[in-house]
């Protein structure tokens, strides 16, 4: 078993309800997925990435900037309510290597130094964590949709910085071994750990403020 070899996942569908052809859309002078990917380029523990898409056009594009494999999804996986992991074992179940780390294009300000961490910190403690799950620390008064306090009592105004921190599940990344996955259907195994990213990075693109809110701080650093 080699743990310091991985191969990258990145789905890419067609379709978006909110950012019409999202994926391709220019960021900072490139095509959103461009970031991620020059991003994981740099990971020297990632041998191989796959783009997985229902899209030629998407394909195309991909190869015109990148050396990567493409995967086209089966029709039976193709749709907006498709889950991510089912995908996941469509391509693990062919590939048949051990370990994954599956991302996103939407994480554009996501650094190889983060994602570097994070597989290092699998790799050291594969022993005790099954897979690593990328999440965002909130320290903040927070609410359900009654109305009910979740993390703080509205009678204690204590300060943000004392209250108990809850952690958001930002998506930007999944680092798992294919046994995990099989065992539970799902990238977050049995026994992961929540590893943290700060706000920044996090910055997942669902809706056009995220993208305008990436687009000002990549302006901000003269990104290339």
């Amino acid at each position: 078993m080699i743990l310091n070899k991985f191969k990258a996942i990145i789905p890419m569908k067609c379709h978006s309800e909110r950012i019409p052809n999202k994926n391709l859309k220019e960021l900072a002078g490139k095509p959103l997925f461009y970031w991620i990917i020059n991003s994981i380029k740099k990971v020297e523990y990632i041998e191989k990435i796959i783009i997985d898409t229902d899209c030629d056009r998407i394909a195309d594009t991909v190869l015109k900037y990148f050396d990567v494999k493409i995967s086209i999804r089966p029709k039976k996986l193709r749709g907006d309510f498709i889950s991510v992991n089912k995908i996941i074992e469509h391509i693990i179940k062919k590939d048949k290597e051990e370990f994954y780390i599956q991302t996103h294009a939407t994480n554009p300000l996501l650094s190889p130094d983060t994602l570097i961490s994070a597989i290092e910190f699998f790799i050291k403690h594969y022993d005790k964590y099954d897979s690593v799950f990328s999440v965002t620390r909130h320290q903040s008064r927070f609410y359900d949709s009654f109305g009910k306090a979740i993390n703080h009592n509205i009678g204690e105004l204590i300060r943000t910085q004392d209250i108990s921190p809850l952690y958001e599940e930002n998506s930007n990344f999944y680092i798992f071994s294919q046994a995990s996955f099989m065992k539970t259907g799902s990238r977050i195994g049995e026994k992961p750990h929540m590893f943290e990213v700060n706000k920044i990075e996090a910055i997942d693109i669902d809706d056009m403020e995220d993208f305008l809110i990436a687009e000002a701080i990549m302006k901000m650093r003269n990104y290339e």
